[in-house]
């Protein structure tokens, strides 16, 4: 029957469980190599992070041939640990943020990184610490778009970007603080919609003319969907790529040379290639619900809590028996919150799935969880961080151990007046 799943990543679920315990994120690399080969008509793939950040996964994209981006010093230590490089043509690294906290100044001051500065701010401060750097202008075009206010990231009640009607005053700023402006980025948010889209793509033509010769490189952002339901359409990638690529060769025909074109996905590379393996340990009836009770809760998946999100769910016998049966089931965490639900909608609403009939012990898998999976995860409840996995060829290699409680404690002091 449907919603069954014995393996993923060409591993046994129930094995992987009893070697490594519950939950477990587990990757499958096939997926993401797949995901990077549908997306080489652009002239660079710069992964964002942020979706997934495991030292692994980054190096895995780095073999591929794909740069990165970076939101955070962290995230900069992170690409330069997985052996990435803020030199070369495109970068190897780039830096995008809406301000410079003291940790960013320093990492990009030190290891020289190029900026995608997000306010008007960051111009000048970035010309007193770091003089000639490169810099591309992210623009918010006035308007923005997303599967859920919380990643609309466009228009005027959005904190990203610089406003359009900003792009000379930047431009100002730029020649008066010695840095080098030859690049602008325009993303409205997660969830791509061709109408909106076709309208970014004007927005940058029409910013590329105000700005003229000096511009050299344009990207089209992220947001790049994936089919979290079963019956979802997938993003038809050629008419995506011939959109920016029209609005390319005008911006070409604008400033008289070639424009470099980028796109930056997060979730599209990884959103799929990744299942979260939990372990059901009880089954209880609530007056008209069942509820199947998880090991895992917000703090290893917090998508559907903060969004609604949604995530087709699969049963993994423990036992290897046949399941013939389903019925309508809320699946929750174990998390002190009655928010700690898998199978919410937006703005908190339990809704039912109906899933296979299962046993305490039998395994759950959540499916398309590796963005905003792991690196959205938290220690709440003094919860400990779950193991990932990267499977491929039949192999799982452990990515991250599970925390253990000395780590998540290690940093924390009871003053002597309170002992």
């Amino acid at each position: 029957m449907q919603n069954i799943l014995t393996r993923f990543a060409g591993s046994s679920i129930v094995e992987l469980a009893q070697r490594h315990g519950t939950p477990f994120f587990l990757y499958d690399q096939q997926i993401i190599e797949q995901r990077v080969a549908e997306l080489k008509q652009f002239d660079a793939i710069r992964y964002a992070q942020k979706a997934c950040s495991n030292l692994a996964i980054l190096a895995l994209m780095r073999k591929l041939g794909v740069v990165v981006d970076a939101v955070s010093a962290g995230e900069i230590e992170r690409a330069l640990r997985a052996g990435y490089r803020p030199a070369g043509d495109p970068p190897g690294i780039v830096f995008t943020a809406d301000l410079f906290d003291a940790d960013a100044v320093e990492a990009i001051r030190t290891h020289r990184i190029p900026v995608n500065v997000g306010s008007p701010d960051m111009i000048a401060q970035l010309g007193k610490f770091f003089p000639g750097a490169q810099v591309t202008l992210r623009i918010n075009p006035g308007f923005g778009h997303g599967h859920s206010r919380k990643t609309n990231t466009g228009g005027e009640w959005s904190k990203h970007g610089i406003w359009h009607e900003q792009l000379e005053e930047c431009l100002k700023l730029g020649h008066e603080a010695g840095v080098n402006i030859h690049g602008l980025h325009m993303h409205i948010g997660s969830g791509t919609d061709f109408e909106h889209l076709s309208q970014v793509c004007d927005s940058m033509v029409r910013a590329a003319r105000r700005m003229g010769p000096q511009l050299e490189v344009i990207s089209a952002g992220g947001g790049l969907p994936i089919p979290y339901r079963k019956n979802q359409a997938r993003i038809d990638l050629n008419a995506y790529f011939q959109l920016w690529d029209k609005a390319r060769k005008e911006v070409e025909h604008i400033v008289g040379h070639p424009v470099r074109l980028e796109v930056e996905p997060g979730r599209y590379l990884v959103a799929e290639s990744c299942a979260l393996v939990v372990q059901i340990r009880s089954i209880k009836k609530t007056g008209n619900n069942s509820f199947y009770l998880v090991d895992a809760g917000f703090d290893t998946l917090v998508r559907p809590s903060m969004y609604g999100s949604y995530h087709e769910i699969s049963i993994c016998p423990a036992d290897g028996r046949e399941i013939t049966s389903a019925h309508d089931v809320v699946v929750a965490g174990p998390l002190c919150e009655s928010g700690d639900v898998f199978t919410q909608e937006e703005g908190g609403v339990v809704v039912t799935r109906k899933l296979p009939e299962a046993k305490v012990g039998d395994y759950l898998v959540l499916h398309d969880s590796g963005a905003y999976g792991a690196a959205m995860s938290s220690n709440y409840n003094t919860r400990r961080l779950a193991t990932e996995i990267l499977g491929s060829n039949g192999q799982a290699e452990v990515i991250r151990e599970r925390q253990t409680y000395d780590h998540i404690l290690q940093f924390e002091r009871i003053p002597e007046k309170l002992r």
